[in-house]
């Protein structure tokens, strides 16, 4: 119970201080003939990281949903588990809009003409809006409930899918979604596709025919491209909203997130060091391209890999480790104390030297860790003094 009240009051705290970075927009579409309201959340940092790029969420039914999404996307990002967002909430609740927006025909389960308007409205005009004025990166979530969540579903289908992320809670499904789901699934190729679905315990048979339907489904395609995550919750439709969001969050961007147990478990651990070298790598030039997070390396990150590179090929891998640091994380000294440590390591003192001094000149004055990085300097002082190597040469040093 004090978990859950922790996580209440955190998620409460977040929208309340969040507040001040929310403003309501007067929109007039085009394509629905008429003025629609929408609520938009930007990070603070956005006024001052001025070249930074920023993820996007359209959450339908805001009325419903945008509070609870801004609240664990703050402390998502606070907890360095998502990047900041901006978050675009499209109010539908006022005049029952969303049965209109998200109506489709029974007869193949497509958008009708007012569907189709409004796929269009946030396909085109809303994108439009947010790149024209907004700094966005690649990657866009969108969020529905109920019928908005069957709608969403339409971005999936499309030829190239308008967005990276799809959260499906209690879905209220058409009766051709789920095979045209397994269809696109399929046949997905190019970026990954994030999708999540739940299912709260109060919802209606049919409602759960459909979902188990679509779940058995999904769980059949074997594709490395579609990143699927399913949930059953045994509490009613509305307690499940707080439920699926950030459990969605934590799925969609566990990229994102420092290495965990499971992915050093299941991606990590069985590498080879040139592998774990390139996984670590990659992964942080992929948060760059997606989330537009120009994130310095994670001294967590660098650690987790740290005994793969030290206990497997005879630490061979250490320089290349050193360098791949110095290039993600230049003002660190690490990549420049397990470059020392190699050459330490092959009694190569003078460059052994060069390296640890690097280092040490990288740290900021007063770091309480400049005493001990200091000792391995005055090792290979020892070191050197005791054992003179007449093949090092700055001739060497030239050639690695």
């Amino acid at each position: 119970m004090k978990k859950i009240f922790l996580v209440v009051f955190l998620v409460n705290f977040s929208l309340i201080s969040s507040s001040q970075d929310i403003k309501v927009k007067k929109f007039n579409s085009m394509e629905l003939n008429n003025d629609r309201y929408i609520k938009i959340y930007v990070p603070p940092s956005y006024q001052t990281e001025t070249s930074k790029l920023y993820p996007v969420a359209i959450v339908l039914d805001a009325e419903y949903l945008f509070d609870v999404y801004v609240g664990n996307a703050i402390l998502f990002a606070n907890k360095d588990e998502a990047p900041e967002q901006i978050i675009v909430g499209i109010n539908q609740n006022y005049n029952d809009e969303r049965y209109r927006d998200c109506s489709y025909q029974k007869e193949n389960s497509l958008p009708t003409e007012e569907g189709a308007s409004f796929y269009r409205f946030i396909s085109g005009e809303l994108f439009q809006y947010l790149e024209e004025n907004y700094r966005v990166s690649p990657f866009k979530t969108i969020v529905g409930t109920t019928l908005t969540a069957n709608f969403i579903n339409y971005f999936l289908i499309e030829e190239y899918p308008s967005f990276n992320a799809f959260i499906n809670i209690n879905p209220y499904y058409a009766i051709d979604m789920p095979l045209l789901l397994h269809q696109k699934t399929l046949s997905l190729k190019d970026e990954n596709i994030y999708y999540y679905l739940s299912n709260g315990k109060n919802n209606s048979e049919n409602i759960q025919t459909k979902i188990n339907e679509t779940k058995a489904l999904l769980d059949s395609v074997q594709n490395p491209k579609f990143k699927y995550k399913y949930e059953a919750f045994n509490n009613n439709t509305t307690a499940t909203i707080g439920q699926s969001i950030p459990s969605a969050l934590a799925s969609i961007f566990e990229l994102y997130s420092p290495i965990s147990t499971d992915e050093f478990e299941n991606n990590i651990k069985n590498l080879s060091p040139a592998d774990a070298i390139a996984y670590l790598e990659n992964k942080y030039v992929e948060i760059e391209y997606l989330f537009g997070s120009n994130l310095k390396l994670r001294q967590k990150d660098i650690f987790a890999i740290e005994s793969i590179i030290l206990d497997k090929e005879n630490g061979d891998y250490l320089k290349n480790f050193g360098e791949m640091i110095n290039k993600l994380y230049k003002d660190s000294p690490i990549g420049d104390y397990y470059i020392g440590r190699y050459y330490e390591t092959g009694k190569k003192y003078k460059l052994a030297l060069k390296y640890y001094k690097n280092g040490y000149m990288k740290l900021p004055e007063g770091d309480p860790n400049a005493d001990g990085y200091y000792e391995n300097i005055e090792r290979v002082l020892n070191k050197r003094d005791g054992i003179i190597d007449d093949s090092e040469t700055e001739n060497e040093e030239n050639k690695q």
